[in-house]
């Protein structure tokens, strides 16, 4: 334990210094990951400064057990017992602290919803997941922008993009990408029978204009007419954009603002955070790893989440968890779900670092 608190100490000193040069706000950008950097580091250094305070305690009652007088001896082993016992949990928050976060936990994000296996039943699920994750981003004090829907033809979204924005939006969402199966009974359904559809989920970070060079004489742009359910023109006027990326084919549309400028901009929006997404991924191919998080695969494929009307639980298949309060979790009370996933999180990454 002695070497990571020199550790953290050194790191502090070095931070705190940087922190104290003028001309480190001449460069916005280092200035906020020195920033950054400085709080994260401020909460262990004080778990640093108690941890010796704790074995200097210790020391010093060691030495007093040996005094000659009774009630001194009495007194200092049970100042060392106390110390001795808080010891091992402040020890835990130092490895907790000193464990390496995430560089994009404090990004807002772009959420991405599109249905899969179950036609109608599928997009109205669809629509119900991307209304669970607003409810949860309002509840938590995050913003919440709707970029970009295509109604279904029975209700919910065909697809549906929004973006969360505020502390640590990443942070609290990144666990949700993946597929989320839901088993019920649709409306539609007159002989009561169980149906299974599916929707999936992508959580991204929302790339900064700094992270992506983008030449626009790569984009092809597109402007047509916004569209209901079913196809129906819903605008008089060419405001919908579509935007094409050329070089790697990704397709981005937005319809939902009425002028054009609008929809452009969102649209511009997620295909740069699109892009980001490609170009991380290069970057982890050519180091030989694949950029994933400690629990499952990170894969947008892989089945993370089943939620069953008839037994009103929700299953988190990652970690094995399941809890019988569909009805708050739908409603946005993701918390219980999202801390144990944090706290596994961090304990495979504890085992990672200390073994």
């Amino acid at each position: 334990m002695e070497p990571l608190v020199e550790d953290i100490e050194r790191s502090f000193a070095e931070i705190e210094r940087a922190l104290s040069d003028p001309s480190l706000f001449d460069d916005q950008r280092r200035a906020v990951e020195v920033t950054r950097e400085h709080a994260r580091l401020k909460g262990a250094a004080e778990l640093a400064s108690q941890w010796r305070e704790l074995k200097a305690q210790i020391a010093e009652a060691h030495e007093l057990t040996g005094d000659d007088e009774p009630e001194i001896r009495d007194m200092a082993k049970a100042q060392k017992a106390d110390a001795e016992a808080t010891l091992p949990t402040i020890e835990e928050a130092l490895r907790l602290a000193m464990v390496e976060a995430d560089p994009d936990d404090h990004k807002n994000v772009i959420v991405e919803i599109r249905p899969g296996a179950g036609g109608d039943e599928a997009a109205l699920w669809a629509g119900d997941l991307t209304h669970m994750y607003m409810k949860f981003a309002q509840s938590h004090g995050l913003r919440v922008e709707l970029i970009s829907t295509a109604d279904g033809d029975a209700g919910g979204y065909k697809e549906a993009f929004f973006s969360v924005a505020g502390d640590d939006a990443f942070a609290k969402l990144k666990w949700e990408s993946g597929v989320h199966r839901v088993q019920r009974v649709p409306q539609t359904e007159t002989q009561g029978r169980i149906h299974t559809s599916t929707a999936s989920v992508v959580v991204r970070p929302e790339a900064e204009d700094v992270e992506v060079q983008l030449d626009m004489n790569d984009v092809r742009v597109d402007v047509y007419r916004s569209s209901g359910p079913g196809g129906q023109s819903v605008n008089t006027t060419d405001s919908a954009v579509r935007l094409t990326h050329e070089p790697t084919g990704i397709v981005v549309t937005c319809q939902n603002e009425k002028s054009q400028h609008q929809n452009k901009d969102s649209a511009m929006r997620v295909l740069r955070t699109r892009l980001a997404e490609v170009e991380a991924e290069k970057r982890a191919a050519a180091l030989g790893e694949q950029r994933r998080s400690a629990i499952g695969t990170g894969d947008r494929a892989e089945k993370i989440r089943t939620y069953n009307y008839a037994e009103r639980r929700v299953t988190d298949h990652r970690i094995g968890l399941t809890i019988h309060q569909l009805d708050k979790v739908l409603q946005g009370e993701l918390d219980d779900l999202l801390d144990a996933l944090r706290q596994e999180e961090q304990r495979t990454r504890l085992a990672e670092r200390f073994g």
